[in-house]
This record gives structure tokens, C-alpha cells and sequence, in this order.
């Protein structure tokens, strides 16, 4: 089996099947055996566990996983990367690809038919345009997930750790840390790729947590209040919830709670810790329903 973690192999495969790389799928195939293995590694795979692999391009990082883990199911949605696939992973009889886009697997049942209903773990090297709807929709469809190592834009990655009160922290970073822990384990220059993209990459491993460290009476209402708050990151969050599509607090009503929380109504959301979103929430929800009282 010749790996594709080295650059001359991958073009070789390339230049073999006159592959055109795909602008709309996101396309850098992965070409340095460090970064495989440390993305490997940070995955913490044992034979026990079932992967799934969104987006495994030419096979490159499946085969570091075919090697680590009990099986894994490859989800490429390219139909045109199905019979590469078949020939670059031929020696890896554990791993089973998919053609399919990931946003339309139903993970639940693929968990259940693969690792019988065990918490699965996610390892990919993510497209740009779409990680955050990926993230998201494995975090919030509750999954059962253990973890996800993923390749993404540095920013992102940045966005998905960063705390209050520097420009990465918004809404990712508060939805993220709601449902995972995050942590970047590596960095990632685009000479690592082909073709290079025009951004640094970065590794974060997201482990899933058992249950949120915060609780809310209406985890819906969180994300809203949440949403709201960073819409318009540079106004005050009394004006952001009162003038937000799909809340109907008023002014007074959001003035209340900040004072109630202990912060000035001069705030803005990106002062505040998922605690205080948390906490904010539960106060605007029992303002809401001593009104309908």
C-alpha cells in the first residue's frame, strides 16, 4: 500500500486518474506524514473504536486510521474520488466508504448499524466553506460522539477555544464549549496541502462532554439570547436582544436581568462567559413567563 501522507504518491494518484481538483467540495489533500500522525495520535484511536472520516479525499488519512482503529466509514460526497478510494484503501479491509454528503447521514443510525450505538469518533480534514454547519450539526443532532479531530481554518480553530473579550470569541466559541471541550493540538502551514490553500490550518480536538457544564431551562433560548448577542458584535446586548428577530424581550425586561446578573447595562456580549449566557437565559425566561402569568 503506498501512503499518501508522502507528496510524490499523492501526485502520482493524481496525475494516474487526471483528477481535477473540485473548487466546490473544498479540496486540499493532505501531504505531510507529521501532521497525519500527530492527527492520529491526538484522536487517541484504539482498536476498539469505530471512526467516522468525513471527506477522506484520495485516502490519505484513512489509511493512518485503518491502522489505529477497529473500523472506520469513510463519507465522501465527490463520486468522482469513489473508485480512487477503492483502489488507495484496497488493503485496508476495515474500512468501509460512503458516498454521501455527511449533513444528510443520519450519524445515529450509522452508529448504531457500525458500533452498536456506542459513542463513535469523528477525524477529518474538514472543507472550509461548510466546517461550522459540520460542527454544529454533530454537536447539536446529539450524536453519540466521544470526540471529533478535525482539520480547520486557524481562525476557526481560534474562535472555537478563545475565551471572553478578544475579537475570535462569539457565537462558535460559546456553542462549541456548551457541548465540548476545545483545545488545538496542532498548527498546520498550507505548504502541508495540494494544492495550498491561502489560509493556515489548524488541529482542535473537540471532546465531547457528558453534560454541558452549565444548565439552562430552555437550551433553545440559550442560542438564541446567544445569536442575538453577537449579531451586531459592536452594540450594546440591551439593544441586540430587544432588536433580535425571534425574541420579543423588551428593553426593560433585558435592562432587569443584566442588573440581576451583576453586570452593567452598558455590556456587551462578548464580555460575557457561557455562565452568564446561562444565567441570563434562566432570568429572561422567568421574566417571560411571570409575564404570561
Amino acid at each position: 500500500m503506498e501512503l499518501l501522507g508522502i507528496p510524490a504518491n499523492t501526485i502520482a494518484v493524481l496525475k494516474k486518474y487526471d483528477f481535477k481538483i473540485q473548487k466546490k467540495f473544498g479540496q486540499n489533500f493532505l501531504i505531510d506524514p507529521h501532521v497525519l500522525e500527530k492527527i492520529v495520535e491526538a484522536a487517541e484511536l484504539t482498536p476498539e473504536d469505530c471512526v467516522v472520516e468525513i471527506g477522506p479525499g484520495l485516502g490519505a488519512m484513512t489509511q493512518y486510521l485503518a491502522k489505529r482503529a477497529g473500523r472506520v466509514a469513510a463519507v465522501e460526497i465527490d463520486r468522482a474520488l469513489i473508485p480512487i478510494l477503492q483502489e488507495t484503501l484496497a488493503d485496508c479491509e476495515n474500512v468501509e466508504i460512503i458516498n454521501e454528503d455527511i449533513l444528510k447521514v443520519d450519524l445515529a443510525r450509522l452508529a448504531e448499524e457500525k458500533n452498536g450505538g456506542r459513542p463513535i469518533k469523528v477525524v477529518a480534514n474538514l472543507p472550509y466553506y461548510i466546517t461550522t454547519p459540520i460542527v454544529m450539526s454533530l454537536l447539536e443532532k446529539r450524536v453519540p460522539l466521544y470526540s471529533m479531530t478535525i482539520m480547520v481554518q486557524k481562525e476557526v480553530a481560534e474562535r472555537m477555544q478563545a475565551g471572553p473579550g478578544g475579537k475570535e470569541y462569539g457565537a462558535l466559541s460559546l456553542a462549541v464549549q456548551y457541548f465540548a471541550d476545545a483545545r488545538i493540538v496542532a498548527n498546520v502551514p498550507p505548504n502541508c496541502f495540494i494544492p495550498r490553500p491561502g489560509v493556515g490550518s489548524a488541529v482542535v480536538c473537540l471532546k465531547r462532554y457528558e453534560k454541558p457544564p452549565v444548565s439552562v431551562p430552555d437550551e433553545d433560548l440559550l442560542f438564541s439570547v446567544i445569536r442575538a448577542s453577537f449579531n451586531q458584535r459592536r452594540k450594546m446586548l440591551v439593544n441586540s436582544l430587544y432588536n433580535a428577530a425571534g425574541l420579543s424581550f423588551s428593553k426593560e425586561t433585558v435592562r432587569e436581568a443584566l442588573l440581576a446578573l451583576g453586570v452593567p447595562e452598558t455590556v456587551r456580549g462578548e464580555a460575557l462567559t457561557l455562565e452568564q449566557f446561562a444565567r441570563l437565559t434562566e432570568l429572561l425566561a422567568a421574566a417571560a413567563d411571570d409575564k404570561r402569568s
